[in-house]
């Protein structure tokens, strides 16, 4: 494939899979929805893709997720957060799991918990219920970034982003 910007909507295109999936099979239900792993694949798809693309892939997988599973009513507050998310990574970087992203695991964790607690406190109007929320979404923060960063190792270990973007393997 020669032409980068076919392969760039391919590779977002294969990471909003990935989202969707990761998110909407792959996880524990819980009183609020349920708690997932699939961040960890927004967490990577904003250290290879260019900004606007990760931003897609994050916010379509897991707002096709949220719909797709019964859980509509948050479809918009996912890709909202989700998309936001992305803007603490750089896909600059030639590693993934460099100072700057690794460090972003903090801020993505507090977006995506205050981010929730307020949209479900908007919704039903009350400040005082949906912080019942907070531990599972602090639970589905750091089993993402576990995700990430075992995903950041082995994909930095194997070149990977030079694989994918470059269409050529490491000889």
């Amino acid at each position: 494939m020669q032409n980068p910007k076919i392969r760039l909507m391919c590779v977002t295109g294969v990471f909003t899979a990935l989202i969707y999936v990761l998110t909407a099979y792959l996880h524990v239900p819980s009183h609020m929805g349920y708690v997932h792993v699939g961040d960890g694949l927004i967490f990577l798809a904003a250290c290879m893709l260019p900004t606007p693309y990760a931003m897609f892939a994050g916010a379509a997988g897991a707002a096709l997720a949220d719909c797709l599973t019964g859980f509509v009513i948050w479809a918009p507050a996912s890709a909202i957060i989700k998309g936001l998310t992305v803007l603490f990574f750089t896909a600059y970087s030639g590693k993934i799991l460099s100072r700057r992203n690794f460090l972003a695991l903090l801020p993505a964790a507090a977006l995506c918990i205050g981010g929730y607690y307020l949209y479900e406190a908007i919704l039903t109007g009350n400040f005082i219920s949906p912080a019942t929320d907070i531990p599972g979404n602090l639970i589905q923060s750091v089993f993402s970034s576990v995700l990430f960063v075992l995903l950041g190792l082995g994909f930095d270990r194997f070149h990977m982003k030079n694989i994918i973007f470059s269409g050529r393997s490491r000889s």
